[in-house]
């Protein structure tokens, strides 16, 4: 069964950094392409990012420059660096093995002064 559990979110001044974790569970998880998607208040999930297991990177035009993704295969953990963030960054934030119809609980992250 595949699951995912998302933490390390929490309430952060614009400008501020966080990182967040992934683990996940019922997979393969070194042979798989991962991936962070986020949610933000009223809005439709968008993409944020995906890590291929070579390690080649992929950012949607908002968060580059400014996030990182990066994975632990040994411990099955999947990472967000995010920093210099901004209030339009807040959203709840999902990892998820790329074609996974499975969603975890997501992590809250929310940037304001």
């Amino acid at each position: 069964q595949v699951q995912y559990a998302e933490s390390g979110g929490g309430l952060v001044q614009p400008g501020g950094s966080l990182r967040l974790s992934c683990a996940g569970s019922g997979f393969s998880f070194s042979e798989e392409i991962m991936t962070w998607h986020r949610q933000a208040p009223g809005k439709a999930r968008e993409w944020v990012a995906t890590l291929f297991p070579g390690g080649a990177t992929f950012y949607t035009d908002s968060v580059k420059g400014r996030f990182t993704i990066s994975r632990d295969d040994a411990n099955n953990l999947l990472y967000l660096n995010m920093s210099s963030l901004k209030p339009e960054d807040t959203a709840v934030y999902y990892c998820q093995k790329a074609q996974s119809t499975t969603w975890g609980q997501g992590t809250q992250v929310t940037v304001s002064s």
